[in-house]
């Protein structure tokens, strides 16, 4: 009877051994498969920031314009020759720190103090959109122009979009080191520090970065 029953044994055994390592070679597979589409994606983040990062929605009308906080004189500016160009009759600043500051940049570049509005409680670009937000629907606004610098300006417009799907925004941003040529080091940085904000606001706070 044991010499019957022994060879079935190994045929069931070696029929195991076969069927799981053919479930693992499967899995290798796939997990070769998502590690080069990884790399593949990380090179091409890598090579390409500015067609990744930069959202620009072209020359439109709005009812307001945001500007956010950080970066450099290049956002507030950005912000006034849109407002010179009749894109939007006022700005709206956000950001604590900065917003006193861009506020007195954007009347240096022309910008009436009148159309000037502050909202200085967000310390992050998170912040800047719910916060923001909560203005504008108050004031019952359609129509806005996101202003921010190029590398983060993908972040800012989901940003605002996920907190006020209901209203209409629209990216106009500064190009200020926009050629790979002009980047320092620390600027470098910034830039791909923004592939793991995206990632960390779509983890976090559910924000779709495409």
């Amino acid at each position: 009877m044991l010499d019957l029953i022994s060879p079935l044994l190994r045929e069931v055994k070696a029929a195991i051994f076969w069927r799981v390592f053919r479930k693992l070679k499967w899995i290798f597979r796939i997990a070769l498969a998502l590690f080069a589409l990884l790399l593949l994606l990380s090179v091409v983040g890598f090579l390409f920031p500015q067609q990744i990062l930069c959202l620009d929605s072209g020359s439109m009308k709005a009812d307001v314009i945001v500007v956010l906080g950080g970066g450099s004189r290049d956002r507030p500016e950005q912000a006034a020759e849109l407002f010179r160009n009749r894109a939007a009759p006022r700005i709206i600043v956000s950001g604590l720190g900065d917003d006193e500051i861009n506020r007195k940049l954007l009347m240096a570049s022309g910008v009436p103090a009148k159309a000037i509005q502050l909202e200085s409680k967000s310390r992050t670009t998170r912040e800047n959109a719910e916060f923001t937000d909560n203005l504008l629907r108050q004031q019952k606004v359609k129509r806005v122009i996101l202003v921010t610098s190029w590398y983060h300006s993908r972040r800012a417009l989901k940003s605002f979009e996920h907190f006020a799907p209901e209203i209409r925004f629209y990216s106009r941003p500064s190009y200020f080191d926009f050629k790979r040529s002009d980047w320092s080091y620390n600027f470098s940085k910034r830039i791909y520090l923004e592939y793991e904000k995206l990632g960390g606001y779509w983890i976090y706070y559910g924000i779709w970065p495409v």
